[in-house]
């Protein structure tokens, strides 16, 4: 997979995608790439206008582009309800679903369902989306992919069971990598109850976009008012950070790519993972944990009310990878696994900063 672009993407026509976060960032770019090679791009988008002018932006560059803006908020679970039955009633099936959108290191506030917000969206969100458009994934001709954005920050996370929604203590940094965290553990975990109950034409795979220059980093500093994060991230930006358009690359080489087969982790092979080609890479030991991944399951259906329907009986014997092999899922083929670790540190340096941010 060395130097590969976009331009290596196979040809995606006849062929439907659903992409959360399509907007802007990643998921524009995302969007562009697959509506070039000829997909249906099906927009998810908490602002409809604002995904309509992405749209038209798409169209300016990709002028036979195949788009369809929908509105999907993934902090309300009735938006994402409405979202996946909507598109039940107009497609027979889905051939990529890229679980892109979220926040990141926000202020605490909850979503329409009461969760903390990056939690919510982040994985919440996703989790439900997931589960609802399951049926339309299996319809596919060939073989569906899932593909779940995480984060480099994932390695700072820790998922605390106590207190999934920050209620006690919330730390901006924290929860988000809490949530980027979560992501992981789903997206192994769905690969794994795939497999067990022979859904062989479905595989999830996550992935993470290095350092990208997008509106993500600035979000935070526009809730709190903070002038000195601000800048701070602008400067990080454009001393570290790819571009949105490399920055998408994992995400499209997972959702396109001949050598993925389920539970890979893609991310950029260049300097501390923060850019470059994308190459196959080590989670963290924690994203790993069977046993954190099935507990998190477990809850996340619970406060979503959403039950995957796999069917009665599993094929595969549930402690057929005691050994801790993972099957598939635990295939990583990266010789270095530092994916994200400058962006760790500069996520860590600004948390420290927070008590001094100025306005």
């Amino acid at each position: 997979m060395t130097d590969w672009t976009a331009a290596d993407m196979p040809s995606m026509t006849d062929r439907t995608v659903v992409v959360t976060g399509a907007n802007s960032g990643l998921g524009l770019e995302g969007s562009k790439a697959f509506a070039r090679q000829g997909a249906t791009v099906v927009m998810a988008c908490r602002s409809v206008d604002r995904g309509e002018a992405a749209a038209d932006e798409i169209r300016a560059a990709v002028a036979d582009a195949s788009l369809d803006v929908r509105e999907c908020d993934l902090g309300d679970l009735d938006s994402v309800a409405s979202f996946a039955d909507g598109l039940r009633d107009d497609y027979d099936a889905v051939d990529v679903l890229c679980n892109n959108a979220g926040v990141m290191a926000i202020p605490r506030s909850e979503t329409e369902d009461g969760f903390e917000t990056q939690f919510g969206v982040n994985h919440l969100g996703h989790f439900a989306l997931t589960g609802r458009l399951l049926d339309l994934l299996d319809a596919a001709d060939e073989k569906a992919r899932i593909v779940t954005q995480s984060s480099g920050l994932h390695e700072r996370g820790e998922i605390d069971f106590e207190d999934l929604q920050s209620e006690a203590s919330y730390d901006r940094w924290d929860a988000y990598a809490q949530s980027k965290l979560a992501n992981l553990l789903f997206a192994y975990e769905l690969q794994r109850r795939l497999e067990r109950y022979g859904w062989d034409d479905v595989v999830s795979v996550a992935c993470h976009p290095g350092y990208a220059d997008t509106d993500l980093q600035f979000r935070g500093p526009r809730e709190t008012g903070s002038t000195a994060r601000a800048v701070a991230m602008r400067v990080a930006n454009a001393v570290f950070a790819q571009s949105a358009e490399r920055g998408a690359l994992p995400m499209l080489y997972a959702a396109t790519a001949d050598d993925v087969s389920g539970g890979e982790y893609v991310g950029p092979g260049g300097l501390f993972g923060m850019r470059g080609a994308p190459e196959f890479q080590e989670s963290s030991p924690a994203s790993t944990d069977e046993g954190a991944a099935e507990r998190l399951w477990t809850v996340s259906a619970d406060l979503t009310g959403v039950e995957y329907d796999f069917g009665e009986e599993p094929v595969v014997d549930a402690t057929a990878d005691a050994d801790g092999s993972g099957g598939s899922t635990g295939r990583r083929v990266a010789t270095v696994a530092v994916a994200g670790g400058a962006a760790l540190v500069i996520g860590r340096w600004l948390a420290r900063r927070r008590h001094g941010d100025g306005n």
